[in-house]
């Protein structure tokens, strides 16, 4: 016998920043976060059981997977199978819009969609926050892409209150400025356990980011678009600060990521509401007012690939066949 589901999940850019953990195991974060759930680069994931499997597969983007990516896969279906009270395997067939590995929150989309697919799959009956909590655990801001629109992910004290819910923000949009799609040379999740265990300034960036949440969650409440973009700005250039100060020394901007923010300081000067964010790896996004996107995205046209980006849904099912 075989369940089959699909859901279909996209990424989300943090504008108050997830950056190290404080339980890897349980994947709970050191601070808490606040992002945007995307309209763009969706993930397609169908997770097909079938008790004649010995083991699970993976198929990304229409190549077999093994190895780490596979590992991890398996490692988060255990967590679905040992909920459901199932010890059948399953294959999972991946489709990603957004280059995988580039910064782009790939993963996010990846374990909201397999999530809610694998769910659905081995017939869990779970709520949006259990959701959350499930996606958490393949990765953590997958926790978020859950939830459409703007979410916060809530550090918690343990499994059962670190999870992501919406808040109320106001009407924006974000210009993708794309400069690399090659995958990064060092993983996020190996970057954070380094910058934790080597980063002098590590326990300051703790602190300092819940009081940043604090000031975005208030910011978002009130609808100050224009506050909201200059802490995601200062919140995204301190993280990569942080990151370029362990030991040995991670550097993911690039010299076109730094010709992009050159050009969004310019807008600014110009008047135009425009604020850059920028999650672990080269590419920038800029935080805007909507009627301001498209122009916005014309002029770094010619230094990046741009797309724009509005508020977008939550992961959900699309299919199941029983």
């Amino acid at each position: 016998m075989t369940q089959r589901a699909t859901a279909v999940a996209h990424p989300n850019i943090a504008l108050v920043k997830y950056w190290g953990k404080r339980d890897a195991t349980m994947n709970l974060p050191a601070t808490g976060s606040l992002s945007m759930t995307l309209d763009v680069f969706p993930t397609t994931t169908t997770v097909t059981v079938d008790a004649a499997l010995d083991a699970d597969t993976l198929e990304l983007d229409g190549e077999e997977r093994t190895g780490t990516p596979l590992d991890r896969v398996a490692r988060f279906l255990d967590l679905v199978r040992a909920m459901a009270g199932s010890t059948a395997h399953a294959r999972v067939v991946t489709t990603n819009a957004v280059p995988t590995g580039a910064g782009l929150a790939s993963s996010a989309s990846g374990f909201a969609a397999l999530a809610v697919a694998a769910a659905a799959a081995y017939h869990l009956d779970l709520s949006p926050r259990e959701l959350s909590r499930l996606a958490r655990r393949g990765s953590g801001s997958a926790s978020r892409s859950i939830v459409p629109g703007v979410a916060v992910w809530h550090a918690g004290d343990d499994d059962e209150t670190s999870f992501a819910e919406g808040t109320p923000a106001p009407d924006m949009a974000m210009v993708i400025a794309t400069v690399e799609e090659r995958e990064k040379p060092v993983s996020s999740r190996v970057a954070m356990v380094r910058t934790a265990e080597t980063s002098p300034f590590f326990p300051a960036w703790v602190t300092s980011t819940a009081e940043t949440l604090e000031r975005m969650v208030d910011a978002c409440a009130a609808g100050d678009l224009d506050l909201v973009g200059r802490i995601a700005e200062t919140n995204a250039l301190r993280m990569h600060a942080l990151i370029q100060s362990c030991d040995p020394p991670i550097r993911y901007l690039t010299a076109a990521s730094l010709g992009v923010l050159d050009r969004v300081e310019a807008l600014r000067a110009q008047g135009v509401l425009a604020y850059a964010t920028i999650d672990a790896g080269p590419n920038v996004v800029v935080l805007c007012a909507p009627d301001d996107a498209e122009r916005i995205a014309a002029d770094l046209a010619d230094v990046a690939s741009t797309l724009v980006a509005r508020p977008g849904p939550g992961a959900r099912l699309v299919e199941t066949i029983a």
